[in-house]
């Protein structure tokens, strides 16, 4: 079912999209914060093995994307009810809050609490912003602007990793987070809501209905399948970037101590994130080239296999340089989120854009906690090394993940001027 279609043609540099833009960064900024201060903000609570930092960052991580997933589906579903707008100032009104408190936290209780809670908050923000911009934008300029969204937000993380190396405490970098959520939050006042969504509010149907996405089986099928091929990117941030210490540890030719080992996720995670920066752009330059996001994307899962070999050859050489120049390209070859929020936008009908889009990405973010408690099984159960046990779960997330793209459509050029049925 078509809607009638009258809107304000947006630029891709208009300012509807450097919100949604900065949004991403700020997202981006404060989910991978913990990520970066993760070893000195433990041990000055009181953890101080390397095991107990690994179990309760782990745990932490978990609170955060279990937020995530239960964010993602509220925010999605008032999305597609009450507005984009809305999710927008909601969302960053909930973490704003949430990491300010997160800098007064004194044992792991409050830290567990609190990373739900700005976990939850953070799930808002990137669906609201991806959906509004490709509502706004004509198809032959959504690409672009999904591209600008995610690139810039991608880069809140090589931010971040600088931030954290000029500033040193903990609690202050949560501050600055919170910080930066108050001057976007002032910044959304200048927003209008998409025009599909205020046409779409007079037709005779459902809206955030969670349900429709399960009520036929080629539905679900892309609507899982979206999710799937998102998980390989987090599964590479968090396994390869975040956890980087035991894993250079558990080739035998690493000794990492002191400031090296708080340094070297900082760094992963930066040149990771930067990585992923360029990997975007030119994963959509290749999709706008060949007209085809579906391809892209299969591009980008192929060479991030090849890219893992790459990895592992570099750092058996037990070079640190070698390890930022692995994660590296290992970032490049993985970016592809922004032809994938494009592809998840561009999947499902305006009444159920923003669920979508707020549920899979946070989805993906979610599946962490099973990638970790994967890792976990493998490492502590099963008494395997850090790298069998992260080969073992990038086994099962790049299977699973191939089976998700062979189940979408292209979406490339697609109207999306529809109601979903």
């Amino acid at each position: 079912m078509e809607i009638d279609k009258k809107a304000k043609e947006y630029s891709v540099f208009s300012m509807v999209v450097w919100v949604a833009a900065l949004g991403n960064f700020v997202d981006t900024f404060d989910l991978l914060l913990f990520g970066m201060i993760r070893t000195a903000s433990l041990k000055d609570i009181g953890i101080t093995s390397k095991v107990d930092i690994e179990r309760f960052g782990l745990m932490l991580d978990n609170c955060q994307m279990l937020g995530m997933l239960f964010g993602g589906l509220f925010w999605g579903i008032m999305g597609d009810k009450k507005g984009r707008i809305s999710v927008l100032f909601g969302s960053i009104i909930t973490y704003t809050i949430a990491n300010i408190l997160n800098g007064f936290v004194q044992n792991v209780d409050q830290y567990a609490i609190l990373r739900f809670v700005a976990g939850f908050g953070l799930a808002g923000e990137l669906g609201a912003g991806v959906t509004l911009v490709n509502e706004v934008l004509t198809k032959e300029k959504r690409g672009y602007g999904t591209m600008l969204v995610a690139s810039i937000g991608i880069m809140g993380a090589v931010f971040g990793g600088f931030m954290v190396k000029w500033v040193g405490a903990w609690r202050t970098c949560y501050f600055i987070g919170g910080g930066f959520g108050i001057i976007l939050l002032l910044l959304r006042f200048s927003v209008m809501e998409s025009g599909m969504f205020n046409e779409s509010k007079g037709a005779n149907v459902m809206r955030g209905n969670f349900k429709l996405l399960f009520s036929k089986k080629k539905i679900w099928q892309k609507y899982i399948g979206l999710i799937l091929i998102g998980i390989p990117m987090w599964y590479i941030v968090q396994m390869y970037a975040k956890y980087s210490p035991e894993l250079l540890e558990s080739t035998g030719k690493y000794t990492l101590s002191g400031d090296l080992r708080k340094q070297i996720p900082i760094n992963g995670i930066m040149l990771t994130y930067f990585g992923l920066t360029v990997g975007d752009f030119l994963c959509s330059w290749h999709s706008e080239k060949i007209r085809s996001r579906k391809k892209a994307v299969l591009r980008s899962m192929i060479t991030s296999i090849i890219a893992i070999g790459i990895f592992f050859a570099l750092i058996s050489t037990g070079n640190i340089t070698n390890y930022y120049i692995a994660i590296f390209i290992l970032g490049t070859c993985a970016g592809y989120w922004a032809v994938f929020m494009s592809v998840a936008a561009e999947s499902f009908g305006t009444n159920i854009r923003s669920t979508v889009t707020g549920t899979v990405p946070n989805f993906v973010r979610g599946a962490v906690v099973l990638v970790n408690l994967g890792y976990s099984f493998f490492k502590f159960n099963l008494h395997q090394s850090a790298i069998v046990a992260n080969l073992g779960i990038g086994t099962i997330v790049f299977i699973a993940a191939f089976w998700g793209w062979s189940k979408l459509d292209e979406t490339y050029g697609k109207d999306l001027n529809y109601i979903e049925q």
